[in-house]
């Protein structure tokens, strides 16, 4: 039987590279996983906030002269009532398949952006609601046109992102494809006009579109389970590990019988 062999400078250099490569992996599984419960207490706290936010009572509109002192965070998705005219024959069409926040919206379709003057002579930006596709023409649905003044309530928002791969506007055809509506208004020249807009929640007009609607929360939150799968993946990779570790020691101290005489 021969001895035991004697493991190399290089051999063990190679277990060290091994375990450490394996620790890094190990604690980018577990940043991964705690990262995700952070997520988890984050998606929370928002679905609390924005659910208190659209079950308060309406409260007056922001007035001119604090515009731009508002802030996003504090004042999106706040109930609002007000009072205005919508000026006529004037709206915009953003494509739309879908809302995370009006369930009984499915596309494809368009939302109607309109400007409405308010009694006190500012302009905002009214996301007057849904209409499906092929009814986007306004003279297919004039019976729903509003005039005179009206009392209307609905949530403020502001403009949404514009991503890397939106489609910019066919001006031509009045259709935009992100509710952006500071650009909307540059285009169609509304004027100034609040830096939000309001999602209408009421009235519904009398043809029954554009299709106004309350909001409601509908935001995913799997952030659990994700995090669950990344510590799984963590506490499998540390078995797996010290089952290598065990064997490649086996190895090292067991005689090699296979050249005993």
């Amino acid at each position: 039987m021969t001895a035991r062999p004697t493991p190399t400078r290089g051999s063990r250099l190679g277990l060290a590279v091994r375990s450490l490569f394996a620790l890094a992996v190990f604690i980018a599984l577990l940043g991964l996983g705690f990262w995700q419960l952070e997520r988890k207490a984050w998606k929370e706290g928002l679905v609390d906030m924005l659910t208190a936010r659209l079950a308060a009572f309406p409260t007056d509109i922001p007035p001119r002269e604090r515009w731009d002192k508002l802030d996003p965070a504090d004042q999106e998705f706040r109930r609002v009532a007000f009072s205005g005219e919508f000026l006529p024959n004037e709206e915009a069409l953003v494509y739309t398949n879908g809302s995370a926040f009006r369930g009984d919206v499915s596309g494809p379709g368009y939302w109607v952006m309109a400007p409405l003057r308010l009694t006190g002579g500012s302009i905002v930006v009214i996301n007057r609601g849904f209409v499906p596709e092929g009814r986007q023409d306004a003279a297919a649905r004039a019976e729903s046109d509003v005039t005179g003044i009206v009392d209307l309530v609905g949530v403020m928002r502001w403009p949404e992102p514009r991503g890397w791969f939106t489609p910019t506007a066919q001006l031509d055809r009045n259709l935009w494809f992100v509710r952006d509506h500071n650009d909307i208004a540059s285009e169609k020249r509304w004027g100034r006009v609040a830096p939000f807009f309001v999602e209408l929640e009421s009235p519904q007009p009398s043809g029954g579109l554009p299709r106004a609607g309350a909001l409601s929360i509908n935001l995913r939150n799997q952030h659990l389970g994700y995090a669950i799968t990344w510590f799984g993946l963590a506490a499998s990779l540390a078995v797996i590990f010290v089952i290598w570790l065990r064997r490649e020691r086996r190895a090292r101290v067991e005689p090699d019988v296979s050249q005993a005489g």
